[in-house]
């Protein structure tokens, strides 16, 4: 038996480390632009254009799932595991349809579209609206394992 405040399970789900070069490379077209006003210009615009880049990238990548013994944390939420039902391992194709055209506007998805397995699991709460939690993950099996290990 594990302690409620235990943490089992961590994943931040971060960019791919091609966003970061394709920051990079923006700032450096924002400077391209500006090189006909100067050097300073360019610089400036290069320094701006990297780090508005750079922020976008990193919120991308600010995303946590976070499993304790008796609570699942994803973004801002904070969900008892005894509301929840049984992990879905998504693979793929499967992965996909769910984020598509199986996917219901209820649902609560912490979704990334540069991660293609995720985890489904059923809200078994009546009183809540939300009919299943939709999970981008790295790690499906390790997820779903530390869902349906309850305290």
């Amino acid at each position: 038996m594990t302690s409620p405040s235990r943490l089992v399970y961590d994943e931040r789900l971060t960019a791919p480390r091609i966003w970061w070069a394709i920051a990079v490379l923006f700032g450096l077209s924002l400077a391209l632009v500006f090189l006909p006003y100067g050097l300073i210009a360019a610089l400036i615009a290069l320094a701006i254009g990297t780090c508005l880049a750079g922020m976008y990238v990193s919120a991308q990548g600010s995303t946590r799932i976070r499993v304790t013994g008796d609570t699942l944390f994803v973004m801002d939420a904070r969900i008892p595991l005894t509301a929840l039902g049984q992990p879905e391992v998504l693979d793929g194709e499967e992965a996909r349809a769910w984020r598509t055209y199986k996917a219901d506007l209820r649902a609560f998805m912490a979704m990334r579209s540069f991660i293609p397995t995720a985890v489904r699991v059923e809200i078994l709460d009546p009183d809540d609206p939300t009919p299943y939690l939709y999970l981008s993950t790295r790690t499906p099996d390790r997820l779903a394992e530390a869902i349906s290990a309850r305290a």
